[in-house]
């Protein structure tokens, strides 16, 4: 069991701080998603999306590949802005049809796990050499930026199903800072799971290797070692479960016992046995709620790509004028 420290110094901890305390102290307590993503947090999440269960990635490839070579063709895009980056593994299907234009194409990655970002920045710089890459760490939950004199067309992007994390209020929120940035010719490209059989959803949050059970008990190792925490980890298990009410997968830490954390700065936290932390949800979309998201925040769907077995899409959105 860690020690709780006795100071929390770095800005950045403390506005961390602040919003786990809101979110712990209150009556269903919850934390924000984004505090996964530590280095290892990354790391996991890259294994999730290789498991036999987790059909996103696979999904999503697959339209990526037969549409790719095609949009970027039709759009010939001078600058790729991806939110939530990751090791940007998918995101290469996009810069191979890209590089193939010829000319200075620029990249700019954003995701809020700076050493993880840095070292997939470094990876893409050698296998793109002709590629500029300009890596941006972001909370994409609270501000969207990108370098200034960035080259037109740009082609957004917001791939996997992330979208699906926040609030469909916080969609749009998230959305319309998009908007303010698209200009005539940018276009969104957006992935979104979609509605289908619960028990495919609730398998995909729920792998039988236990790698997602690990990537959600992270986010305790993660307030351990940022904040000070005192958190048993072993006390708690995972548990994921679809909700009817708002068409979602909901992902809680579950308390085995009834005890007591610390954490520097908030103070002693109570659980009580089978008292839960929600630590993140997942949307799942069909194609009239997308579109109504997207129409929210000033945006125009344009085109509507799923996979062959229906299970994913894609969503190409343009500013409405």
């Amino acid at each position: 069991m860690n020690r709780p420290a006795t100071t929390v110094r770095d800005p950045l901890d403390l506005a961390m701080l602040a919003e786990v305390r809101g979110g712990l102290m209150a009556s269903r307590k919850q934390l924000p998603p984004k505090f996964f993503y530590d280095e290892r947090g990354s790391e996991l999440f890259e294994a999730i999306t290789a498991l036999p269960e987790y059909y996103p990635t696979r999904a999503e490839r697959e339209i990526l590949g037969a549409w790719m070579p095609e949009l970027i063709d039709a759009l010939t895009p001078r600058a790729l802005v991806e939110l939530g980056a990751g090791s940007a593994d998918k995101t290469r299907v996009i810069l191979d049809a890209m590089v193939a234009l010829g000319g200075p194409r620029t990249y700019v990655p954003l995701d809020v796990s700076a050493d993880f970002l840095y070292r997939s920045a470094r990876a893409l710089r050698h296998e793109y050499p002709t590629l500029t890459v300009m890596p941006v760490v972001a909370d994409i939950a609270d501000t969207i930026t990108a370098p200034a004199g960035l080259g037109a067309p740009a082609l957004w992007a917001f791939l996997g199903s992330t979208i699906g994390n926040f609030t469909p209020a916080a969609t749009v929120r998230l959305l319309y800072r998009v908007r303010a940035w698209l200009r005539d010719g940018d276009r969104f490209l957006i992935g979104m799971d979609l509605r289908k059989d619960v028990a495919v959803l609730e398998a995909a949050y729920n792998d039988s290797a236990g790698v997602t059970a690990a990537f959600n008990l992270n986010v305790l190792q993660v307030l351990n070692g940022r904040l000070g925490a005192d958190f048993d980890v072993e006390a708690f298990h995972h548990r994921a479960f679809y909700r009817e009410a708002g068409h979602r997968i909901e992902m809680h830490l579950v308390s085995s016992r009834d005890q007591q954390v610390t954490i520097p700065g908030i103070g002693v936290i109570d659980f009580r046995e089978g008292e839960s932390i929600r630590t993140e949800i997942s949307c799942k979309y069909d194609r009239e709620t997308a579109q109504a998201l997207l129409a929210d925040a000033g945006l125009r769907l344009v085109e509507w790509r799923t996979d062959r077995a229906g299970r994913f899409a894609l969503a190409l959105a343009m500013a409405r004028r």
